[in-house]
């Protein structure tokens, strides 16, 4: 099965169920994965829909700093 055939697929049970009223898509928050500027961990951080800088707090060192 070609990937053009799969996507297809997917996009016909999609529909189908969404005519039946059993699947409802929303979007909801968006997890970034930041690098400390400081030390170099990694961090988790939320944000809000629509929202592409976040500020948040190191998780090792404490440094405030906002996303890229």
């Amino acid at each position: 099965m070609s990937k053009q055939s799969q996507r297809e697929e997917a996009e016909r049970l999609i529909r189908e169920t969404m005519e039946k009223r059993n699947l409802v898509i929303k979007q909801g928050m968006t997890r970034i994965e930041a690098v400390c500027g400081k030390c170099g961990a990694p961090n988790r951080v939320q944000a809000e829909k629509g929202q592409a800088r976040v500020k948040f707090a190191c998780k090792n060192c404490g440094q405030k700093q906002e996303t890229l």
